[in-house]
């Protein structure tokens, strides 16, 4: 697919953290995943249902994709403020964001703050 609009940001997938996620996913998944990235690059105000800042955290947000009934969340932050740096991605299957998911966020999010 080809997409026409302009880039207002950029997604960033850091080390393999986000792509062994991505890999393990169904095709009709991944498409999801890929038209909401888009949604995410080229929509100045992104929909809180695509996008949303996680609270209690320094700069952590979540990228929100929905497929039938299955709901996943792939964690991110901004570099420079136009850069989205992919964090990990988890199928959701309870109300509440596993709290290990978020550390796990956390602890990339740092590792790539220290590596710059």
């Amino acid at each position: 697919m080809i997409w026409k609009k302009k880039k207002i940001r950029n997604i960033f997938a850091y080390k393999n953290y986000f792509l062994d996620f991505f890999q393990k996913q169904k095709p009709k998944v991944k498409e999801k995943i890929l038209w909401t990235f888009m949604v995410i690059e080229t929509v100045e105000k992104i929909p809180i249902e695509y996008f949303k800042h996680m609270e209690g955290t320094n700069g952590l947000y979540e990228i929100r994709v929905q497929f039938g009934n299955d709901i996943f969340r792939i964690f991110c932050f901004f570099d420079e403020g136009k850069l989205v740096v992919l964090t990990n991605g988890f199928q959701k299957k309870t109300q509440k964001t596993p709290k290990k998911e978020i550390e796990m966020a956390l602890k990339i999010k740092e590792e790539y703050e220290n590596e710059k």
